[in-house]
């Protein structure tokens, strides 16, 4: 069984995919359907779903229970939501990309903190962030 810190901070990382999912997914149902950044968007939801269930599998594994929710990070979702309906789509990226800032800064700085059981974990997640965090910065510089 892992340390009690080591589930803590996986499910951190959870909370955070989480609050991720729930914010492409309100992005993505204020986006037009035509715009040209639903095709990245949609990309970056996948992956971070994908980090979702690795993060829930890791957890187990080490016999912690995964987070129902993405508890105080909603809030931050609820602020993209806001941001995509009055600002529009390049307010709502940008948004985004802060979010992906975020989490490639928490992989990385808590990497070290973990044992060797969590750090392969992070160490297959860390480049799925980084590479939704280049997508949406991509994105960004485009609109």
């Amino acid at each position: 069984m892992g340390s009690k810190s080591s589930v803590d901070q996986l499910n951190s990382f959870l909370r955070g995919e989480m609050s991720a999912v729930e914010t492409y997914q309100m992005a993505l149902d204020k986006l037009d359907r035509t715009s040209a950044a639903r095709d990245e968007l949609l990309s970056n939801l996948k992956s971070h779903q994908d980090r979702v269930l690795a993060l829930r599998d890791a957890i187990v594994a080490l016999g912690g229970m995964p987070a129902k929710s993405s508890g105080p990070w909603g809030s931050f979702a609820k602020a993209v939501e806001g941001a995509a309906k009055v600002l529009g789509d390049k307010a709502a990226v940008a948004a985004l990309e802060e979010g992906e800032d975020h989490g490639l800064k928490d992989y990385r700085g808590e990497r070290d903190e973990l044992g060797p059981e969590c750090q392969s974990v992070i160490g297959r997640l860390l480049p799925m962030q980084q590479q939704t965090h280049d997508r949406l910065s991509a994105l960004k510089r485009r609109l």
